[in-house]
């Protein structure tokens, strides 16, 4: 298989549905991925060891699998969860084995290449900057019993439970590196994907960080936004379709998308969601990618179906 050459950046589940669909469209993929991860096994391997974050990279990593006994086998090694109360109580095995890499290798991108070896991945995964970060966020309502009071919430588990409107966004340390090597995927991309995912703990934090912000802005590449399925979640309560695109306007001002993908289920108006589009230089492109026995979860073939037409299509507005 050939195909575009592709930067999808996220985290999380959002961002392993996104790369379990390109699979089916191409072989070259780079997977950015978000490293603010300060909860469960992730954020202990963190605390002990000062280490990024290596759940959303071992989760990309497995969805990149080869399509072969080998390579799902793999995939459930790497996603295996422990059970108990022990000290391996909650560990999933693959973030272990990332964390035992990384003390062998200087470079933490070696040691993700080798999990990618042993999967046989079609495709890199990349974190998207070099230091282990932490997001901040001023949120309106975070206590329910002052709603009109703003609160600092810090970490990305602790925002993805915060119920309450999100009203400014930054990462700590504020301004930090990236890796040269996801502002190179970004740069030499035909498309850059962003999205699916939590929208203030996934996706957004990528136009935070000054290095891939500039790259994104700067590429050659087309841009394609993939909403999510879900638009009312604990982190945007109260959130239509083109209340996204006005916090992406926000919080990554100039920068232009070429496309945005959106599930039937979350356009309630498709006029005004095509205008909240075109103001962004993108074409509005409307397929059904959610699975019809549960609405909240993408179906991989028909996502892959989607982005194939949208990759294909190369318009710009």
């Amino acid at each position: 298989m050939s195909g575009p050459v592709v930067a999808a950046l996220g985290g999380g589940h959002g961002l392993a549905a996104s790369l379990a669909a390109l699979r089916f469209v191409t072989d070259e993929i780079t997977a950015i991925v978000t490293v603010a991860d300060n909860g469960g096994s992730s954020g202990r391997l963190r605390g002990e060891f000062g280490v990024l974050p290596p759940g959303d990279l071992r989760m990309a990593l497995a969805a990149l699998c080869e399509e072969t006994e080998w390579g799902h086998t793999w995939r459930d090694v790497l996603q295996h969860r422990f059970q108990g109360t022990g000290p391996l109580g909650g560990h999933a095995l693959g973030n272990l084995l990332i964390v035992a890499l990384w003390e062998l290798h200087d470079d933490p991108v070696a040691g993700l290449e080798l999990v990618g070896r042993l999967l046989n991945a079609r495709g890199r995964v990349l974190p998207m900057a070099a230091v282990p970060l932490d997001i901040e966020a001023d949120v309106t309502g975070a206590d329910p019993s002052r709603p009109d009071e703003m609160a600092v919430v810090r970490g990305q588990a602790q925002l993805a439970r915060t119920r309450g409107r999100v009203n400014a966004l930054r990462l700590l340390p504020a301004a930090p590196p990236a890796y040269s090597e996801s502002v190179a995927a970004i740069r030499a991309a035909d498309w850059v994907i962003l999205g699916p995912g939590s929208w203030y703990t996934s996706v957004m934090p990528h136009l935070l960080v000054p290095d891939l912000a500039e790259a994104l802005t700067v590429t050659r590449a087309r841009r394609l936004l993939v909403l999510n399925l879900e638009m009312v979640t604990t982190e945007t309560a109260g959130f239509s379709a083109i209340h996204h695109l006005e916090s992406f306007s926000r919080y990554a001002p100039g920068m232009r998308l070429d496309a945005v993908l959106a599930d039937p289920g979350v356009v309630d108006d498709r006029h005004g969601l095509a205008r909240a589009c075109e103001a962004l230089g993108a074409t509005l492109h409307v397929h059904a990618v959610a699975r019809s026995a549960s609405p909240t979860t993408h179906d991989r073939l028909r996502l892959a179906a989607a982005l194939q037409d949208v990759l294909a299509s190369g318009q710009r507005s």
